[in-house]
């Protein structure tokens, strides 16, 4: 019984060392546009529901294009996070030296996931047409891996993986989703890769990417679909943002498959 007793323990003891602990996820969001008030309780039980994170809500209650974020001002403020989710509508934010405080964590090499209107956001000068690699309007675009201006109407999408063989898209079927908004695509940089492609009618654009972002090549996966809330719902569109977090955290197989410990939770 004493041999038992201590097996037990020793094999609790093994189990406790190598439960891996939630990844760390912040998530921003607030400004123009969108109900998020709704979209970060779906985005945050989605997440929780289906990988082993654990989610900070960063939220400020303003409906206009510079909403005033409590991350402005620093720098810093991802420290203890291992990915920072952008889900901001932030297009009138323009001051450079906050742009570059909002993108440091990620230059110093933290993960990012990017969703919808972080990808008209902190935006200025000339940004219809290709900004050029390195100018201060730029930076943002460099981040992303790829530069949008706008959007057309809202109609329904028709969602086709292009790289069936990712990590993050394995295993995922094409849909079509209610009522949302195709962003376009002024350029799209040799840094990302394309995943997915949405077609509205005649018009098609990439919605679906991956990058490897500044110097130390910091993982970054975006998608502009998800403006109104069924979308953001869609267990389709919560397993994709899924395997985003997982992909740029590099806790994913190539097989698509999470790593030990941070899959769903039992």
């Amino acid at each position: 019984m004493k041999s038992l007793t201590i097996l037990f323990a020793t094999t609790l003891a093994a189990s406790v060392l190598n439960a891996a602990e939630p990844l760390k996820v912040m998530l921003i969001t607030g400004g123009c546009c969108h109900d998020y008030k709704t979209q970060t309780e779906l985005l945050k039980k989605g997440l929780e529901e289906r990988i082993n994170v654990e989610v900070t809500q960063i939220h400020v209650d303003d409906g206009s294009t510079k909403p005033p974020l409590p991350i402005f001002g620093h720098p810093e403020y991802a420290a203890g996070y291992d990915l920072v989710i952008h889900d901001e509508c932030a297009a009138g934010i323009t001051d450079i030296a906050t742009i570059e405080g909002v993108l440091k964590p990620h230059v110093d090499g933290l993960p990012g996931v990017n969703l919808h209107c972080a990808m008209h956001s902190y935006r200025f000068g000339n940004f219809k047409k290709p900004v050029e690699i390195g100018a201060d309007n730029s930076k943002w675009f460099e981040y992303l891996g790829l530069q949008s201006s706008g959007h057309g109407p809202q109609k329904p999408i028709d969602i086709s993986f292009v790289d069936k063989n990712h990590p993050i898209t394995k295993g995922m079927a094409d849909w079509t989703t209610i009522k949302e908004e195709l962003y376009n695509n002024i350029a799209v940089h040799d840094s990302s890769h394309v995943l997915a492609k949405g077609k509205q009618g005649n018009q098609e654009t990439v919605v679906a990417w991956t990058n490897h972002y500044g110097p130390k090549k910091t993982r970054v996966f975006s998608t502009t679909i998800g403006h109104n809330n069924e979308t953001v719902g869609d267990a389709r569109y919560l397993d994709l943002i899924a395997k985003g977090v997982l992909w740029a955290t590099d806790k994913m197989d190539a097989k698509g498959k999470p790593l030990e410990g941070f899959g769903r939770k039992k």
